[in-house]
């Protein structure tokens, strides 16, 4: 399936005034591109652009497919076509004809496809997966042909930590090997659409095209091979949305359809990024207008989801990349910032059409109340419904941090953690949140524990064996580190290996020190481990009260056990297990998953200093 390409160029042909006149029409743009018939949902919104075509009379005649109603906005450039599919309409192309002064004068080819077999069905990332976050130009340069594009500014520069370096969609289905050899099970993309910024543009956030993947990058085609070459590999892909703002240099900010299509009228006024003005319920309906409403950064003109037109345009964009590429799940950037309602309405109209489908969303805060407002289920104070099945659990990454850098004391350290944990009463769905360690807009979980390895190693431990679904960031393995500095361009450093003149290759281990090995192998043996363990996945939690540094929980089910110890100690710990008596009963030993060591479990048992133990009972 290839992108169409929707430039149409016809003679027009007729006379005025006793006198033949030539005239160019042209249609420069119509999304979605395509559709699909057996959706749900049998209504399509179809956006015409080109010079003055709001001129033309639309018509399409055709069996199964009815034009109920033609919008007409502000600027004379677009045309909005309501169109109705039968639920016996046939795949195929039809005709959409534009009528000027009774005569045809533009025909332009609409395809109707037939869905992927038991593309309804699709099943989304859950808790048996383990995901890894990749900043695609950061990642791996596959094809050095696009590593600069026609008519496109901020080109190829590695050596600015700002710039574009050439990692590609390419690049990463070069390495699918690696990622599943690590045991990944499905990766996350930061946005790989396009974005033609004059600079800074790598990072993909400011979109300037919402159908066609930055050519950069490469094509459509080529990222719908890679999820497809990922599937077989049983790697699901997440694709990274931004339904909140677009970048300011999109084709639609030098021509906006209407005047409330970018909130402010197109005039740049910053967000608040008071997040809690959405659940205060004290808060100044002004005070929740500047959050909503204002532009996240003078680059990224915020949409105006209130605009029925805007909304219908960015739901259908959503379901066309799903039908179109294969995905197994979305990532909703800066989830709490568009209209709140449009956002109940963007996740139920996706889940509709894909019910097993998953769909995580970011609120960056630490506090728990807030997060687990958005999540489905969650009974509202303000009677607000989300249809929202995932969120990014940040105040566990917050407390994890704090709870392995902090002092032991009664209330702080690794009490931090534990206490977090009660917070689970919030969420309708604990088990489906996204837990990590870091992710690209924070410094490295290395740098965060103070480039402390025995830190480190507590830090994947915990996140591999909680409840949730894990997510490692691109470099976490090799114990990528950005001291001395949160700079974004430091943060999301090359990954070692994937240009050609790189010296060191971390896909073949080439040349990585030894720290950086160990640390790969590590977190390589827990993730192959953790791919077929249900008790891990599915199982059910019990953690005890800190004591003396020690944090101790299981997981369990009706089949397995697993004992997860972090020792915070600078010296070797005596463990008296009498305390844990419930959980081991006829335990005897236990195997520690990333070392294979066989630990007894009666009486005490000592823990290496400033270790992470997961231990397999038997």
């Amino acid at each position: 399936m290839r992108q169409i390409q929707v430039l149409v160029y016809t003679a027009l042909l007729f006379f005025v005034s006793g006198g033949l006149t030539y005239a160019n029409a042209v249609i420069e743009r119509v999304e979605p591109p395509f559709w699909w018939v057996g959706f749900k949902e049998r209504d399509l919104q179809i956006l015409v652009y080109g010079d003055g075509i709001s001129t033309y009379v639309p018509k399409i005649l055709a069996s199964g497919v009815s034009l109920k109603k033609v919008k007409h906005v502000k600027s004379p450039n677009y045309l909005f076509l309501d169109v109705t599919l039968g639920s016996d309409t046939e795949t195929g192309s039809f005709d959409i004809v534009f009528e000027k002064e009774g005569n045809v004068s533009l025909t332009h080819k609409y395809e109707l496809k037939a869905r992927e077999a038991g593309s309804a069905g699709r099943h989304g990332f859950d808790a048996s997966d383990a995901i890894y976050l990749i900043t695609p130009d950061r990642f791996a340069n596959g094809n050095a042909s696009n590593d600069n594009a026609f008519g496109m500014g901020d080109r190829l520069a590695r050596s600015n930590k700002d710039g574009r370096h050439g990692g590609d969609v390419e690049g990463i289905t070069q390495h699918l090997d690696y990622i599943e050899n690590m045991g990944f099970t499905a990766f996350w993309l930061n946005p790989v659409l396009e974005n033609a910024q004059p600079s800074g543009s790598y990072h993909g956030y400011a979109t300037t095209d919402f159908y066609k993947v930055d050519p950069r990058f490469g094509s459509n085609a080529a990222f719908k091979d890679m999820v497809v070459k990922a599937r077989a590999k049983n790697i699901d892909v997440i694709m990274d949305m931004i339904a909140n703002h677009s970048g300011s240099e999109h084709w639609w900010m030098k021509d906006l359809p209407t005047e409330d299509w970018v909130n402010y009228g197109g005039k740049y006024v910053n967000t608040s990024h008071r997040r809690t003005t959405i659940q205060d319920p004290y808060s100044a309906p002004s005070d929740r207008k500047k959050f909503s409403d204002g532009w996240f950064v003078k680059t990224m003109p915020d949409l105006n989801q209130r605009n029925k037109l805007m909304a219908q345009y960015l739901i259908q964009n959503a379901i066309w990349w799903i039908e179109y590429s294969g995905i197994s799940g979305i990532r909703m950037d800066t989830y709490p910032y568009p209209d709140k309602d449009f956002m109940t309405e963007w996740t139920y109209r996706v889940m509709q059409e894909y019910p097993h489908f998953n769909i995580v969303g970011e609120e960056w805060t630490n506090n728990p109340v807030v997060v687990s407002y958005w999540q489905r289920g969650k009974q509202n104070f303000d009677g607000y419904v989300s249809h929202l099945p995932s969120m990014m659990d940040f105040p566990l990454q917050d407390s994890m941090v704090k709870a392995l850098t902090e002092d032991e004391s009664w209330g702080g350290g690794l009490m931090l953690l534990y206490k977090m944990m009660a917070n689970d009463v919030l969420y309708p769905d604990p088990a489906n949140l996204v837990i990590f360690p870091d992710n690209h807009d924070m410094s490295r979980i290395f740098t965060q524990l103070g480039e402390d390895k025995d830190l480190f190693k507590m830090a994947l431990a915990h996140t591999l064996t909680m409840r949730g679904i894990p997510q490692i960031y691109y470099g976490t393995e090799i114990l990528m580190k950005n001291p001395g500095t949160t700079d974004h361009g430091i943060i999301r450093t090359d990954f070692p290996g994937g240009w050609p003149e790189d010296k060191i290759n971390a896909f073949t281990g080439e040349d990585l020190s030894a720290d950086a090995l160990e640390a790969q192998t590590y977190l390589r043996n827990i993730l192959r481990w953790r791919k077929d363990k249900t008790v891990i996945h599915t199982g059910k939690l019990m953690h005890y009260v800190p004591e003396e540094g020690v944090y101790v929980y299981f997981r369990y089910n009706t089949a397995d056990k697993v004992m997860v110890v972090l020792n915070k100690n600078g010296t070797a710990t005596d463990l008296e297990l009498e305390r844990f008596s419930e959980m081991l009963r006829d335990v005897k030993e236990g195997k520690d998953v990333a070392t294979g060591h066989i630990y007894s479990l009666s009486g005490t048992t000592k823990l290496p200093a400033r270790s992470a133990l997961i231990l397999e009972l038997q």
